[in-house]
């Protein structure tokens, strides 16, 4: 039977970062309403199974898992990541940034995307990814020194 505190401390992750969640799907969907749908496809999801939560890891990681998974099978079949959109808040140039951002391994751009766009924690991201926090710590680490490498032939 489907436990009725869960859901609202569900709809209070819903309610409490929700542009966070669409944020985070939209790096992964590279668009805007498949994100949308993504984090209503994955609450939809969080709240029907909610009885399986086993409470052996934060609830919020839990809820991220479930929209992270529907944002990766929403994504469209693509080679490239488009991240035309990242830069709409941003009033300075950042494209090379970006396209080499969107050039990293699936698991270094989840981990970016949960740090940076989401502001997670190392806890909550490996959590929320099912790691272990030294893995969020290396794979953040190889993501930076990948982007520091890459950019700097850029500058050179």
């Amino acid at each position: 039977m489907p436990r009725p505190d869960l859901w609202v401390e569900i709809e209070e992750i819903y309610r409490g970062d929700y542009s966070g969640f669409v944020r985070v799907a939209r790096a992964i969907t590279g668009e805007r309403e498949t994100a949308v749908e993504a984090v209503q496809d994955g609450f939809a999801d969080a709240l029907r199974s909610a009885e399986q939560w086993d409470g052996r890891g934060p609830l919020q990681a839990w809820v991220w898992r479930c929209v992270i998974n529907r944002a990766r099978k929403a994504r469209p079949r693509q080679r490239r990541v488009d991240v035309s959109h990242w830069t709409a808040e941003r009033p300075r140039d950042d494209s090379e940034l970006l396209a080499q951002l969107a050039s990293l391994p699936e698991r270094q751009r989840l981990v970016v995307f949960l740090r940076y766009f989401a502001d997670l924690d190392y806890r909550e991201i490996a959590a929320t990814l099912d790691i272990k926090v030294g893995t969020v710590s290396a794979t953040l680490h190889a993501a930076h020194a990948s982007l520091r490498s890459a950019l700097s032939e850029v500058l050179a």
